[in-house]
């Protein structure tokens, strides 16, 4: 299979005090989203900012600035908006970006499909609140973007399905290396994507340290990857050079050509999860 890039530009986290590479404003996530996008990517995994505080926000109106300057230069391009349950806790404040529409909706939002916690602040997802963005995304025509950071978030999925909140095909984001989840191991990679639903196809993160790493097993191995300055600002495990979002898009151009896999194109990966064609028509095809 192709190689699939869900590229990760802004994330939660990063500061400019932290590095002024990181994309903020709604023009410095829509211009870096345009260079990765002629390099070659696949799905853009999108966080919006506050623009006057830096700070995240949950906003549509943010939301749809940012997926109406990618669209204007990229119509195929998959977008998956954040749904993250890192400092927003209301149903209806985490939901607002899938009420998005026409040229702005989004084809997929984030599911992290249990609670966690990262270094210093936890992401609350109760089993409710998955459900319920489950339902809306399923009833908006949305597809989740499946969050798994320990081996029983794939079991939790799979209950899901069962409960017929989610339905296959299903794309997995297999997230490696935080302090209190699964650590960049290879039997613990080889585990979570044997555990995988039928129907599944997924990229593999690395969070800080971890992302060359788990970039560099998933395309080996034969996955897809995710990358950007939300899971890690440093270019070298040594922490010497603040990384761009670009940098991070060579480097995986470059493993993926050393490997002889080809990046794979949205329209193909569209195909390969039920979405609409893309060129205004954006979400799941209704079967």
């Amino acid at each position: 299979m192709d190689l699939i890039i869900n590229f990760t530009p802004t994330g939660m986290i990063p500061t400019k005090s932290m590095t002024s590479r990181v994309p903020v404003t709604v023009e410095e996530i829509v211009e870096d989203v345009y260079e990765a996008s002629r390099l070659g990517i696949t799905i853009v995994h999108l966080h919006a900012r506050n623009e006057q505080t830096g700070l995240p926000t949950y906003r549509a109106e943010v939301y749809g600035k940012i997926i109406e300057g990618i669209r204007a230069f990229n119509k195929e391009l998959i977008v998956c908006v954040s749904l993250s349950g890192r400092g927003i806790k209301e149903f209806a404040h985490r939901a607002e970006p899938l009420q998005l529409q026409g040229e702005l909706k989004p084809d997929m939002g984030s599911l992290t499909l249990s609670s966690l916690n990262f270094n210093k602040v936890e992401s609350i997802n109760s089993p409710d609140m998955i459900m319920a963005l489950a339902a809306e995304m399923k009833s908006k025509g949305i597809l989740p973007e499946l969050e798994a950071f320990d081996l029983g978030m794939i079991n939790y999925a799979k209950y899901l399905e069962k409960k017929n909140l989610l339905q296959p095909p299903h794309y997995f984001n297999l997230l490696f290396g935080n302090v209190a989840c699964v650590q960049a191991d290879l039997l613990f990679a080889g585990l979570m994507i044997k555990e995988l639903p039928p129907g599944s196809v997924c990229s593999l993160g690395g969070i800080g340290d971890c992302q060359m790493m788990m970039n560099s097993v998933a395309i080996a191995a034969g996955s897809g990857v995710r990358v950007g300055l939300e899971d890690n600002i440093w270019y070298d495990t040594a922490r010497t050079r603040l990384a761009s979002n670009i940098d991070l898009i060579k480097r995986v151009h470059v493993m993926a050509e050393v490997n002889e896999r080809q990046i794979m194109k949205p329209a193909d990966l569209r195909k390969l999860l039920n979405l609409q064609e893309g060129n205004g028509k954006y979400g799941r095809l209704y079967e």
